[in-house]
C-alpha cells in the first residue's frame, strides 16, 4: 500500500491531524521524537541515523479510536510508535474486557499478517487516555533502520519489556485477594510511570474504578470497596485531580515464601540434566556427601551380612527339617510293620480243645 495512502488512512482512524512542525514531506527525525532509539550508536553513526530515519507523524485527542481501519494496512510497515500519551488496548471477551496500557516508547501494530483469530473471536478497542502522538514507522523507516542494526536491538527489547509487562500484569490480576492485586498494580505502574513526591510516589495517570477492574480482572463494585479499603489504611489514595499517590510500602514476597515457590515448581518440573552448580557449592559440600556415602555404604555392608546369617540359618533349619522328616518316614514305616505282624500272629490256626 503506497504510503500516502496509509497517511490518509492513519489521520482517518486517528481523526487528528498530521503533525505541522515540519513540511509534510519531510517527516520528523525518529531519534529527535525517541533519543532512547539512538543510545547504542556512536556520535558519529547517531548524526547521520537522525538525518535518515524520519517518519510522519499524527496526533488525535482524548477519545475512541478507531484502530480497526488500519486492519488492511501493508503488513511490511514496522508499526506505530507512541510519542506521547496513554494509549489503553482493550481486548473484549464475550462480557469481559482486558486493558493494557501503552505509553512513549512502545510501538503497536493494529494490523496483523494473518489477521484476526477465528476459533475464540476478541474485539479490540483502543481510547486514549491522554492526546497521543504515533510516529508511523512505514516499510521506508524500516528499510533505512535496517542499516543501524543498534537501533533494530532497542526496538526488540523495547517488544520484549512490553511482553514482560503484560506477564506481569496477568500475575497481578491472579492474586487471591483484590487489595493485593491494586496495591501490586500501582506499583507496577509507578515503575513506569512513578513520580516521587513529597508524601509518597505518584502516579499521574487519570484511571477510573472500571478501568483498573479492567487491569486486575476485577468488577468495578469490587475495586471501589478494595480501593476504600486500602485509602483508609493508607496505602493508595486517590488526588484531587483524579491520579493516584502510594503512600505505603513496595509490595513484597517473604524471602522463605518465594523459596518455597521456587521448591514447588521444580517437583512440577523436572529435567533430565541436573542443575550446574557453582564450584565452591560443591566444595562446600563434597566432604559431608563422602560421609554420608561411606556409612550408607557401612550399613549396606552391615545388611548383606545379616542376610547371609539368615541365610545360613535358614539352611540349617531345612536340612534339620528334611532330616526329621526322613526320620519320621522310618518310625512310620517301621511301626507299621510291627502292626501288621502283630495282626498276622493275632490271625493264626487255633487248636480245638
Amino acid at each position: 500500500m503506497p504510503d500516502a495512502t496509509v497517511n490518509r488512512k492513519l489521520r482517518a482512524g486517528m481523526e487528528g491531524r498530521p503533525d505541522t512542525t515540519r513540511p509534510a514531506g519531510a517527516g520528523r527525525s525518529l531519534l529527535e521524537l525517541d533519543p532512547e532509539l539512538g543510545q547504542l550508536l556512536t556520535d558519529e553513526r547517531r548524526a547521520a541515523a537522525e538525518r535518515e530515519l524520519r517518519v510522519r507523524v499524527t496526533t488525535f485527542p482524548v477519545g475512541e479510536w478507531d484502530g480497526g481501519r488500519l486492519a488492511d494496512a501493508d503488513p511490511t510497515h514496522l508499526g506505530l510508535l507512541v510519542v506521547e500519551g496513554v494509549l489503553a488496548r482493550e481486548v473484549v471477551l464475550g462480557d469481559t474486557v482486558s486493558t493494557e496500557l501503552l505509553g512513549p516508547g512502545d510501538i503497536v501494530r493494529p494490523w496483523h499478517i494473518e489477521g484476526p483469530p477465528e476459533l475464540l473471536p476478541v474485539a479490540v478497542r483502543w481510547n486514549a487516555l491522554a492526546p497521543i502522538r504515533l510516529g508511523l514507522i512505514d516499510r521506508r523507516a524500516a528499510a533505512v533502520i535496517g542499516r543501524y542494526p543498534e537501533v533494530s536491538v532497542v526496538i526488540v527489547d523495547r517488544l520484549s519489556e512490553r511482553a514482560q509487562r503484560l506477564s506481569v500484569t496477568q500475575a497481578i490480576s491472579q492474586l487471591n485477594r483484590v487489595d493485593r492485586r491494586l496495591l501490586a498494580l500501582f506499583w507496577h505502574l509507578a515503575e513506569r510511570w512513578g513520580r516521587v513526591a513529597r508524601d509518597g510516589i505518584a502516579v499521574p495517570l487519570v484511571l477510573s474504578h472500571r478501568l483498573i477492574g479492567e487491569l486486575v480482572g476485577a468488577r468495578r463494585p469490587t475495586v471501589s470497596t478494595a480501593l476504600a479499603e486500602l485509602a483508609r489504611d493508607g496505602q493508595l489514595v486517590r488526588r484531587d485531580d483524579g491520579t493516584w499517590l502510594l503512600t505505603g510500602d513496595p509490595v513484597a514476597v517473604p524471602a522463605e515464601r518465594a523459596a518455597e515457590v521456587i521448591r514447588q515448581r521444580r517437583r512440577l518440573m523436572p529435567t533430565p540434566a541436573e542443575p550446574v552448580v557453582a564450584q565452591a557449592t560443591l566444595s562446600a559440600v563434597a566432604e559431608p556427601a563422602h560421609e554420608r556415602m561411606a556409612e550408607l555404604r557401612g550399613s549396606m555392608d552391615a545388611a548383606c551380612a545379616v542376610a547371609a546369617e539368615h541365610r545360613r540359618a535358614f539352611d540349617a533349619i531345612r536340612a534339620e527339617t528334611s532330616a526329621l522328616r526322613e526320620r519320621t518316614t522310618e518310625l512310620r514305616d517301621r511301626r507299621s510293620d510291627h502292626v501288621e505282624r502283630h495282626r498276622a500272629a493275632a490271625a493264626g490256626p487255633r487248636e480245638d480243645g
